[in-house]
């Protein structure tokens, strides 16, 4: 942060300060070990280095890429709605507004206090009031007070520094919130989805052994069934009951939780239609992986401004060893006599101007203690970057290992849905050619809904996956160059910077 200072105070102040550092507290031995990783430092492994480079990186609403206007416009709602991303904004105008705090620390001070007292003097004579013995008078006074911190070894300013990264990195956490809200509210309405579908394969199940039924009964009419038979039949529709019991509670608790999401009450999320979610294309990757990383995940660009911030820290801890010299000046009246507003008058002018100098020597360890603190607290910063780091890339590994495998099990569950609806194509056949009756339709149709439900699992998982990976590569939420260079995240020395003549 600039600031101005006047050289000839500046010069004024470093003849008085310089004779002084020998006598300063030691701080050497105090020092960070830890070291940020580069991404470069990490292997990417196979599943990341195959990637696809062309796929282009995913925009902001990466979830308009599954074509429901629905789910476009109960995103938007939450986005607009949802209280945790409120408090998150809260947390970012308090951030803000701590870093104001500290900035206002470096900025000249001015103060006026007043005081006018109607006083009664005692007679002592230790205390001395002289001809006020015994007598009450006006004893009033007013003092405009100034203070200007000169910051000579850039304490202030890092201090400051640090607050504004700590509201760089709460800005950050804060887009982490939308980022999280976004991957919670795609994956129950894909979630919602699948239970709709389902709920169809379940029906045809049931409605599939309300039939059987119906043949096992006429049989037992036309004398050729027996009432065993028709017990076995009647076995399996409590069950297929339940099961479409079970799915139409699902789907009221998905509504239920899109509308939590959203910030709104369970009525509003039973206006919710079934689902109409489109496949993705097949995602890659950008060129240049872990570098984009950097650029993109909210949570690694929040590390980084930790980072940051603890550095300045380190920086203002050090530069706590050192001499401070502040300018106090004060321009006041005092009047112990005449009437109430005599104290105002020109020759009741009093003012004073000059440095203040305070020098650490001995503190009991208070200052190295700090600048411990802040050392071990930038070690913890840095090592919780390198965490996030690593997990990010492994996030990322992880999500396309399991879309290759999601890709090769959707081929692998349409074969078998392919070949269950030919075996029940060939049992339509034979009926109605008179090979064989309904009976035998029915009884081939279980192998059908059985690969058409596990198809619907797999089409969801795999919709899942590839909104996991969206969202591990930051879901277009930061632009590319946010976060501190490289620079901001290691602490330097202070250092005294002499004006020119």
């Amino acid at each position: 942060m600039p600031r101005n200072r006047r050289p000839g105070l500046t010069r004024a102040s470093l003849f008085a300060v310089f004779p002084l550092l020998c006598s300063c507290i030691d701080s050497s031995g105090l020092a960070p070990s830890s070291r940020p990783l580069d991404a470069h430092e990490l292997a990417p492994g196979a599943a990341i280095s195959t990637a696809q480079a062309e796929a282009g990186w995913p925009a902001g609403q990466w979830w308009r890429a599954y074509g429901d206007p629905q789910l476009d416009r109960w995103m938007d709602r939450a986005l607009a709605g949802s209280p945790s991303l409120a408090m998150a904004a809260a947390r970012v105008r308090q951030a803000r507004a701590r870093a104001g705090v500290v900035e206002a620390d470096e900025a000249p001070q001015l103060g006026l206090d007043a005081s006018l007292q109607r006083k009664r003097w005692p007679d002592d004579a230790f205390y001395g009031p002289g001809d006020l013995a015994r007598s009450s008078s006006w004893n009033n006074t007013s003092q405009l007070g100034f203070s200007y911190p000169l910051d000579l070894w850039g304490r202030e300013r890092s201090r400051g520094e640090s607050a504004l990264d700590q509201a760089r990195a709460t800005a950050s956490e804060a887009r982490l919130a939308a980022l999280e809200l976004q991957g919670n509210l795609v994956r129950s309405y894909i979630g919602l989805a699948l239970h709709h579908a389902e709920l169809d394969i379940a029906e045809a199940e049931l409605a599939r052994q309300e039939q059987l039924l119906a043949l096992t009964r006429q049989r037992r009419h036309d004398g050729i069934g027996t009432g065993l038979e028709e017990t076995r039949a009647q076995l399996g529709l409590p069950e297929a009951r339940r099961q479409i019991d079970l799915l139409h509670e699902a789907i009221a608790l998905d509504h239920n939780q899109l509308a939590a999401l959203a910030g709104a009450g369970p009525g509003e999320g039973e206006a919710l239609q079934r689902p109409a979610l489109s496949p993705l294309l097949d995602l890659g990757l950008p060129p240049r992986l872990p570098l984009e990383l950097l650029g993109h995940r909210p949570d690694l660009v929040a590390a980084r401004w930790r980072v940051a911030a603890e550095a300045r820290g380190i920086e203002a801890a050090k530069a706590d060893f050192y001499p401070n010299v502040d300018l106090l000046g004060g321009l006041g009246t005092s009047a112990v006599q005449g009437g109430v507003l005599d104290f105002l008058r020109y020759d009741k002018l009093t003012w004073g101007l000059g440095p203040a100098l305070s020098l650490p020597v001995y503190d009991g360890g208070l200052r190295r203690g700090r600048l411990a603190e802040a050392g071990a607290g930038y070690d913890l910063a840095v090592e919780g970057y390198n965490q996030a780091l690593v997990l990010a890339i492994k996030g990322v590994a992880d999500a396309l290992v399991r879309l290759k495998s999601l890709r090769e099990q959707q081929h692998l569950a349409a074969e078998s849905v392919t070949q269950a609806q030919h075996a029940f194509d060939l049992a339509q056949l034979a009926r109605q050619r008179g090979l064989t009756d309904q009976r035998a339709v029915l009884e081939a149709q279980p192998a059908l809904l059985q690969a058409q439900r596990l198809q619907q699992q797999v089409r969801a998982a795999r919709l899942v996956a590839q909104a996991d990976l969206l969202l591990q590569l930051g879901g277009g939420v930061l632009p590319v160059a946010a976060g501190p260079q490289p620079e901001r995240l290691t602490p330097s020395e202070p250092t005294l910077h002499i004006p020119h003549p």
